[in-house]
């Protein structure tokens, strides 16, 4: 049946009964169906600030977020690369919501790659509060780090660290942790055919002891009284509610918490199934974990060796230089706090020093955010203090039309006229895209060379 494996074809009947194993088959057939999330660090409200085409009404679970008409292309558009908007799967947006991360609390996102759950968050929290988000495979690293640079997020530390890494340094320390597992994939099936292919009768009972290793690390993390969120994109009980009953038997401390979001089924008892033939997603499994408020305090952690946290070399290396300052970028009035000169590099760390000090020895990609990098005698500005500027926050702006946006976002030149020398935040339609410094009467292009769209 469409190429399924006969194990996974008989497992779904068993779930979903003849009638829903049916609805489910005949919703394979069907387009993907895909979502817009406004940044809400740009849009507060959730509404775009401008038109934006293709948009099909709003998803009722998750703030900020709208579906998209088949065939639409958003992620052609400048204002995407601006950090606008996120396109995402709509049932994944249904984990961040019902972990519900506020201002001012600490929050990991502990298997956070590519960035669309750990993004997502950070526009809940308004920049307050500290946002931890781990990615254990480097690679994916990189991706995640970018995309927290691109939706300007400043109140971000992003590490690549396996979990058992990470617990050590941080017992009892968050409020709310989302554990997104890697997982079997079976939410995938409809929009990535190799995913059926890759699907083994044994794949879940795999990823499940993995699950419940991760797991097991996040509860040492999560502090009494903290929320928790399992999910994964797959159908099956061994992943699912499997792997919840060998957790909770383990941990007694916690909880199954029930919750209800806005246009899906289940959540009475702690946990929901989303599948692509009753809501329009792809597929997602989402529980909520409460940890007891008068859980036993956290063992004592073996003190890190105090080794500055080893910053990872993403795009331009690392940069030379002592103490730099703060370019000349942005407008009277507006400053940051906690900087600190490492590497050659300006940061405005999102926490305070005790709390920085939790991730030495890791691999660091990006402590909060990156305000300028040491060229010589010179501090130039960085890219990710460009897209976490709101234009009135710039010394000087300049907005470009659409097709300026696309050539700057090409790497090329431009001619704005008779503009006053040196560095200025372009915009378009009012939204950040990057720097360019006027100099002998033309716009030269500061959009990094590694994020140019030809």
């Amino acid at each position: 049946m469409n190429h399924l494996p006969q194990a996974y074809v008989n497992q779904m009947k068993r779930l979903l009964g003849e009638a829903g194993f049916f609805a489910y088959m005949d919703s394979l057939s069907r387009p993907v169906t895909r979502a817009l999330r406004v940044n809400l660090l740009l849009c507060p409200d959730g509404r775009p600030p401008c038109p934006l085409p293709g948009l099909d009404g709003p998803v009722p679970w998750a703030k900020g977020c709208y579906f998209v008409e088949p065939g639409a292309q958003p992620g052609a558009s400048p204002l995407h690369e601006g950090g606008l908007y996120y396109i995402q799967e709509p049932s994944a947006l249904a984990a961040v919501s019902a972990l519900d991360p506020q201002p001012g609390e600490r929050v990991l996102d502990l298997c956070a790659a590519p960035g669309g759950k750990s993004t997502q968050i950070a526009g809940l929290m308004q920049g307050r509060g500290l946002l931890v988000c781990n990615e254990p495979a480097p690679a994916r690293a990189q991706i995640l780090s970018r995309n927290i640079e691109r939706m300007g997020v400043r109140n971000a530390v992003v590490t690549c660290a396996m979990p058992a890494q990470l617990a050590p340094r941080f017992p009892a320390f968050f409020d709310r942790i989302l554990v997104d597992a890697p997982c079997s994939g079976e939410g995938m099936f409809r929009r990535q055919i190799e995913a059926r292919e890759e699907w083994r009768e044994n794949s879940p009972r795999g990823c499940a002891d993995r699950q419940m290793e991760i797991l097991t690390e996040a509860a040492k993390m999560l502090a009494p009284g903290g929320a928790m969120v399992y999910s994964t994109c797959t159908f099956n009980d061994t992943e699912n509610e499997g792997v919840l009953a060998r957790f909770l038997q383990a941990h007694p401390a916690f909880s199954m918490q029930p919750f209800a979001l806005p246009g899906l089924p289940g959540g009475a008892r702690g946990y929901a199934h989303l599948y692509p033939h009753e809501i329009r997603g792809e597929g997602h499994f989402i529980s909520l974990l409460r940890k007891a408020a008068d859980a036993p305090a956290a063992p004592a952690a073996d003190e890190p060796r105090r080794q500055a946290a080893r910053p990872a070399r993403g795009r331009g290396g690392e940069a030379r230089g002592a103490e730099i300052g703060v370019p000349d970028v942005l407008a009277p009035g507006v400053a940051f706090e906690r900087l600190q000169t490492r590497g050659g590099c300006l940061w405005a760390l999102p926490a305070g020093e005790a709390d920085m000090q939790r991730l030495s020895g890791l691999r660091v990609l990006r402590t909060g955010l990156l305000i300028a990098r040491a060229e010589g005698r010179r501090a130039e500005p960085d890219h990710a203090l460009a897209m976490a500027l709101r234009p009135c926050e710039a010394a000087r702006t300049a907005e470009l039309s659409e097709a300026q946006a696309r050539a700057y976002q090409a790497g090329e030149a431009l001619d704005l006229g008779d503009l006053p020398a040196g560095y200025t935040l372009l915009t378009h339609r009012g939204v950040s895209l990057g720097f360019g410094k006027q100099a002998g009467g033309v716009m030269k292009n500061h959009y990094p060379k590694g994020l140019r769209r030809r």
